[in-house]
């Protein structure tokens, strides 16, 4: 099949494309990076350089293929540090150009990486945005196929907390404990993509992603012994402490904000509830390799 990805060579992007290759699709990559392009081509794959913010570029660039990854990421839209960027405009802009080009190229096979919490708009802070974007792309006629992706929490988000484990040897988090939780890895997030690329479109569908079920004790336990640090724990106070950090910080107020109401859902288990009515086959890499891959990120960061 001939397919073109958004997204680039991130985390999901670049295996995503090495196994789409592998299996013999023409692939084309959309980076809005000219210095990617030699990147993407020595993976094999075809670089377009463009903005998904740009649907006559879209548009160009989905004509003739067969199925299309669609996905919009934070950082595309901005720093969450701009107090003056409405995020929630933003992919809502983004998901109009997709149904744009979409509909003006007339492909059918739509992947795209929406994210747990978009079965709801109400109790689940930022993540609404991807429901919304989600009611946008359900607006394509009913010829055209979507498949849904929704993965969990990715693993690789942790590396978000390594400023508060470096100077205060904790994870710093409004909720906390033995409660398990869903997380995943952006591997097997590609590798769940690469293989419905290969399997049947039928209307508009959903597919949850996880990797592993672990609580936020076991992730503290799990990060210390691999990094040989016993004594790093999870420490969790007020929404409205955490809250107050982050504003200091200079967080927009928007994100702060939906990050604490996130949190919330996670640590009652509501942001959870269509997950587990709908769970998913686990995906192949658990706590302990992310484990070892933070300790040797750390280690190899260390000696640079």
């Amino acid at each position: 099949m001939k397919i073109t990805l958004t997204g680039s060579l991130g985390n999901i992007g670049k295996p995503l494309t090495q196994l789409l290759v592998s299996a013999g699709h023409q692939v084309t990559v959309i980076s809005s990076k000219e210095e990617r392009v030699s990147e993407i081509e020595s993976l094999g794959a075809v670089a377009a350089v463009g903005s998904i913010q740009d649907a006559e570029f879209l548009t160009a660039t989905f004509n003739d293929a067969d199925a299309v990854y669609l996905m919009e990421a934070w950082e595309g839209i901005g720093s969450i540090f701009d107090k003056e960027i409405d995020f929630l405009a933003e992919f809502k802009r983004i998901a109009r150009n997709y149904v744009t080009a979409v509909q003006q190229s007339g492909v059918k096979k739509i992947i795209h990486l929406s994210s747990i919490g978009a079965h709801s708009d109400q109790g689940t802070g930022s993540l609404s945005v991807h429901y919304n974007v989600e009611q946008i792309l359900r607006t394509l006629p009913e010829e055209v196929s979507i498949k849904f992706m929704r993965p969990v929490g990715f693993f690789s988000n942790i590396y978000r907390w390594l400023p508060t484990i470096k100077s205060q040897n904790a994870i710093i988090q409004s909720y906390g404990g033995d409660r398990k939780e869903p997380w995943v890895s952006p591997f097997d997030i590609a590798a769940t993509i690469a293989d419905e690329m290969e399997k049947p479109f039928t209307g508009k569908t959903v597919h949850y992603i996880a990797s592993d079920e672990v609580s936020p004790d076991e992730i503290a336990i799990a990060l210390g012994s691999a990094t040989g640090n016993p004594d790093l724990e999870w420490k969790v106070i007020s929404g409205e402490a955490l809250l107050d950090q982050m504003l200091s910080a200079g967080v927009n107020g928007w994100i702060a904000e939906g990050m604490i109401a996130m949190q919330k859902a996670q640590g009652d288990g509501s942001l959870y509830e269509d997950f587990y009515a709908n769970k998913p086959t686990l995906g192949k890499i658990k706590l302990e390799d992310f484990a070892r891959e933070f300790s040797q990120s750390i280690i190899k960061n260390k000696l640079k």
